[in-house]
């Protein structure tokens, strides 16, 4: 199907690589897999894999990405779900690219550049994206004029932890105490505003950002306060002026690879750009099951230089997908909904994505761990 080349799948253990495995395997293809120990053991037993090299850090990886699969007669694709394996690899492009086929900018150290929110920001508003009002400062200077309430983000998500920056301050006080527990040295402060849903849009670029594939949004079916939901539902996102803008972010940028794009949804139905993941996103194994595996597409459209529009498939009405440990955690021990509602739920999911007949060790090693997957 890919004329010989081989596929490498590069990321920690968790159930983003899961899907990005399992979209392959149902195409005929047995990827190599570079596992980087995570909490627990799951992607790594899926049947589809070929190979697994189990690396403690993203540098062994990239040392073994190197040495074992560098000078091979075709270069393989290397398909990345982290953001910090995607950071290693964009900062070494000029080395890589004549050795690997990946998601790249044109030049070393390009989509890291644009892995700062601020920056991706200022981007997104050149081209038509509406943005929430966000201030770039030092760790425990708090910015005049501020408009409470304000959320906190690390400036890029490869600082460490950057989950643990995320806070929601109502006034300035709650600012001062955010920053005692911030650990990154430069924070971004935004706007908060209390969300109706978010949208997610995913899809793949080529021909350094030219040429566009973003046939997917999901919204959440339950909402959390600053964070996302790991129960959603899937669409064909139609928007053409957004999507537009997000073409000339691309092309600017000049970045081709899989991605998602994010947005905060206002009451009012206003769609706020909020950040781009340059590395394959989780939710983009829900379009595996409605015959478009954007993975395998974009490895296909690098090869030929083109995108068959024709690939971009309906989603049926209510088309749900479920991360079932942590919506579990969530909900049920989260005292949100019953046991009985949550099995129903989990029951009639389109997909679940870890849960799968054809390939169950993965889904059997999560439950076995259960308390490290929720």
């Amino acid at each position: 199907m890919l004329k010989g080349h081989l596929v490498i799948v590069f990321g920690m253990e968790h159930y983003n690589p899961l899907g990005l495995i399992r979209t392959l395997g149902r195409s005929g293809i047995s990827p190599v897999y570079i596992a980087i120990k995570g909490r627990g053991v799951a992607s790594s037993k899926s049947r589809y894999l070929q190979t697994v090299h189990y690396v403690d850090t993203v540098e062994q990886g990239y040392d073994v990405l190197l040495k074992e699969y560098g000078a091979l007669p075709l270069p393989p694709f290397v398909l990345t779900t982290d953001d910090d394996v995607q950071g290693i690899l964009d900062r070494h492009y000029s080395e890589l690219k004549d050795k690997f086929i990946m998601y790249n900018a044109g030049a070393d150290g390009r989509v890291t550049e644009y892995m700062d929110k601020k920056k991706i920001l200022e981007i997104a508003q050149k081209h038509g994206l509406k943005v929430l009002p966000t201030i770039a400062a030092d760790r425990g200077v708090v910015p005049e004029n501020l408009e409470y309430p304000v959320i906190t983000k690390a400036m890029s998500p490869t600082e460490a932890e950057w989950k643990k920056n995320v806070f929601i301050c109502e006034s300035e006080e709650e600012l001062r105490e955010a920053f005692e527990k911030i650990t990154c040295s430069r924070v971004l402060i935004q706007k908060f505003i209390e969300k109706k849903n978010e949208l997610c849009l995913d899809g793949f670029t080529i021909d350094q950002g030219r040429k566009s594939f973003i046939p997917m949004g999901t919204n959440y079916n339950y909402l959390i306060r600053g964070y996302y939901s790991p129960y959603m539902t899937a669409f064909n996102f139609k928007d053409k002026e957004i999507l537009e803008s997000l073409e000339a972010l691309f092309a600017e940028i000049g970045f081709e690879g899989i991605f998602s794009a994010e947005f905060i949804i206002d009451q009012d139905d206003t769609l706020y750009f909020s950040e781009v993941n340059f590395r394959n996103s989780t939710w983009n194994y829900i379009a595996t099951f409605v015959d478009m595996p954007i993975p395998v597409l974009w490895c296909k459209a690098m090869l030929t230089g083109e995108i068959n529009q024709e690939w971009n498939k309906p989603f049926p009405e209510k088309f749900t997908a479920m991360t079932e440990p942590i919506d579990y955690g969530i909900r049920v021990e989260g005292a949100r909904v019953s046991l009985a509602q949550w099995l129903i739920d989990f029951k009639t999911t389109d997909v679940p994505f870890y849960l799968d007949a054809e390939d169950p060790e993965p889904f059997k090693a999560m439950v076995n761990n259960w308390r490290k997957f929720s």
